[in-house]
């Protein structure tokens, strides 16, 4: 089978763990960035060309789109898709997750618990008519923030409303959002692939900290998740349409919420703290997915 990674960089974790499993099973892979793509459509069809030279035979394509290239990147995917090239996050899956509010709404509308998340407008903000509906401390977020970045925890509502001015003022789309004390810094990620949790594990913040990311100097260790956690992980990961989705759960006092879902999750912090095969195991959901091509 001939796949390709559409990542940046050869070199990160993930996508070198993603190359080892392809290998492993005797498949054809390449790294190819996706930002090199150029993508052309007439009469007679859809062309890829990389670095201007035509790509053809590509059965499965595995993407890995960081946040700064979403649009292009699922526009890339896009074409791939429409060639009739197997994609193990469909373009419209990973612009679903990527923007952390319509994630929100597609997940909240299907009934799965998330905490209370209000999209402040740009124009007309009503700041007191907001504080009946939060309490303090109230965390605000950039709408398509990574990695723990953009996001703050305001102890005050002057604060608040003042770091949102701030963000509008720099033209950023903002999210405002519940604080769950009771989760005490810590989130569990739960990875899902092909409808099943593969592996999970609790990411803990750094004293004096609430943002549990690992890039943020959180410490990770294997964590059980109880049958409710894995049914909602999921439900939220079919929900949006993603194959391949880390799910982040929040422990409250009102049972499990789902704080984000990731459609280009990290395999480093699952992988080593786990020292589960989760690359392998994608792997295996493409061969499943085109058994017709296995070599």
């Amino acid at each position: 089978m001939n796949i390709v990674v559409l990542s940046r960089n050869p070199h990160l974790y993930s996508t070198q763990s993603i190359v080892t499993a392809c290998r492993k099973k005797q498949h054809q892979v390449l790294v190819l960035d996706h930002q090199k793509f150029d993508l052309m459509a007439d009469s007679q069809g859809m062309t890829m060309l990389y670095n201007g030279i035509k790509l053809d035979h590509v059965d499965a394509i595995i993407p890995r789109i960081g946040a700064t290239a979403t649009v292009y990147g699922a526009a890339v995917i896009r074409q791939f898709e429409l060639n009739g090239v197997f994609s193990v996050t469909g373009s419209e899956a990973l612009v679903k997750a990527r923007d952390k509010f319509r994630c929100i709404q597609h997940l909240s509308a299907a009934g799965i618990p998330v905490p209370k998340t209000i999209m402040a407008n740009k124009i007309g903000f009503q700041a007191k008519s907001l504080e009946k509906y939060l309490d303090l401390p109230i965390v605000v977020k950039l709408k398509e923030s990574t990695h723990g970045l953009g996001v703050i925890l305001s102890d005050s509502y002057n604060n608040a409303w003042s770091t949102l001015e701030a963000f509008h003022q720099l033209d950023q789309d903002t999210l405002l959002q519940e604080f769950i004390k009771e989760a005490k810094g810590a989130d569990i990620r739960a990875f899902v692939v092909d409808g099943k949790v593969v592996g999970s594990m609790k990411r803990q913040a750094v004293e004096g900290d609430f943002r549990s990311n690992l890039h943020r100097g959180g410490s990770a260790a294997i964590e059980k998740l109880s049958a409710e956690e894995e049914k909602i992980a999921i439900s939220a990961a079919e929900i949006l349409g993603l194959h391949v989705a880390g799910v982040d759960l929040l422990r409250s006092e009102r049972g499990p919420l789902v704080l984000e879902v990731n459609a280009s999750p990290g395999l480093e912090g699952i992988e080593t703290t786990t020292k589960v095969d989760i690359a392998g195991s994608i792997i295996q959901f493409v061969e499943k997915s085109l058994p017709q091509n296995n070599s």
